[in-house]
């Protein structure tokens, strides 16, 4: 399990400008935050939570990229249908949620099944993990991750 202080795990993920990896945003704040599933309500809440204050994270030094199992076609239309201003990494084999911990198991309705947990990691400049956030609770969230964001 990834604590604050730790060094970033280096996981690549595909984006749609190809393939990046935690070492790619070095210089730069870097929030990775894992989202379950493409345009559910939660996730879709999150990502436009996110897309609202992309303004604010940049003006802060910082990248936005959200990251699910989800393919990149799924993701396009994530963020064509609702215009989202933050980037999206696909995790299809799920080495990125594995490395961050984020792969877990759940239940639901009294079902056990494996699924991403909704989690935020903020990584400062030097790839060191600053903050994490985990069981992440949409309303509000994105704001909390700015404003910690700003105060390193």
């Amino acid at each position: 399990m990834l604590n604050e202080g730790d060094s970033a795990p280096d996981a690549r993920f595909a984006t749609a400008d190809g393939h990046a990896s935690v070492k790619d945003y070095a210089g730069r704040k870097l929030i990775l935050y894992f989202y379950p599933k493409d345009d559910t309500s939660g996730c879709t809440k999150e990502a436009q939570e996110f897309s609202a204050l992309a303004d604010a994270f940049a003006a802060a030094g910082a990248v936005v990229v959200g990251v699910s199992k989800d393919s990149l076609a799924a993701h396009a239309k994530f963020q064509t249908k609702y215009d989202l201003k933050v980037q999206l990494g696909s995790d299809a084999e799920g080495g990125v949620c594995e490395a961050f911990g984020t792969w877990v198991e759940k239940s639901m309705y009294g079902r056990t099944y494996m699924g991403i947990e909704r989690s935020t990691f903020l990584i400062d400049t030097t790839g060191k993990i600053a903050k994490i956030w985990r069981k992440v609770k949409v309303a509000g969230h994105a704001q909390a991750v700015l404003e910690a964001t700003k105060a390193l």
